[in-house]
């Protein structure tokens, strides 16, 4: 398809007393779209991220990318070296569940009071610890499909303790699907069998994609990059989108 004109801005989104700083992009062209959240890695939202909410936009999508560190660290992002892995595994730990789906609530009420946006057809796409967070916002109603990438603990934690996220997949709305490396020593096999088994147990719409690759495939930025496993995904992502959210948008 022909790449989209897009224009990027970085906006705020209000959720009660917290003001979550945001990166936005957004077809130029009038029209109505459906809408993606992404979701960060530990690393804030740094230049990958934008980088993948710039591809979004170009695919035909208003794209959001809300900082979810704002309570802990206002801010901050971060490259890939092993100082920076220690400081965003710390402030990711300082996160709460239920902190990010209000987080993620409020984004999707933000997204709905842009005149561009599709209100019924928003999905959500996360690396990493945003591939865990993603995994519990699918449990939202308003999110209709969902991109989860290599998001580690899913099987036996959550995010400020409590009952694994895991237990939550019988609440999954929509469909999701699931991107791992079969390398990646931070997940292992295990866990994303026992994800696809509990996926097919409640029958909740998903596939599942195993790459020969380590942790953060997907991301040129990192050392366990692999262009040809990243392609691949992208082109389920689109897949997942297309089927789910852009058949309920229109464009003038």
């Amino acid at each position: 398809m022909t790449t989209t004109e897009i224009r990027t801005t970085h906006v705020r989104v209000p959720n009660e007393g917290l003001q979550i700083d945001a990166y936005l992009a957004e077809p130029t062209r009038e029209g109505t779209y459906a809408a993606v959240i992404v979701i960060q890695e530990i690393f804030g939202v740094n230049i990958h991220i934008r980088e993948v909410t710039e591809r979004l936009a170009k695919e035909g999508y208003v794209a959001i990318a809300p900082a979810l560190f704002q309570r802990v660290a206002p801010g901050f992002e971060a490259a890939y070296t092993p100082e920076d892995i220690q400081v965003g595994r710390k402030y990711k730990e300082q996160t709460k569940a239920d902190e990010l789906i209000s987080d993620i609530q409020a984004t999707i009420a933000y997204l709905r009071t842009l005149p561009n946006v599709k209100k019924d057809a928003i999905g959500s796409i996360g690396f990493c610890f945003g591939g865990h967070v993603v995994y519990l916002a699918a449990t939202l109603p308003d999110i209709k499909a969902t991109a989860s990438f290599y998001g580690g603990g899913i099987v036996n934690s959550t995010p400020g303790g409590g009952t694994p996220t895991i237990a939550s997949t019988p609440e999954i709305k929509n469909p999701i699907y699931a991107f791992f490396g079969t390398q990646d020593k931070g997940i292992p096999v295990e866990h994303t069998e026992q994800i696809e088994a509990e996926l097919n147990k409640h029958q909740i719409p998903h596939q599942v994609f195993r790459y020969e690759a380590g942790h953060g495939f997907f991301c040129d930025k990192r050392a366990d990059y692999n262009p040809e496993a990243a392609a691949d995904a992208w082109t389920h992502v689109l897949d997942l989108f297309q089927k789910n959210l852009r058949k309920a948008q229109s464009v003038s």
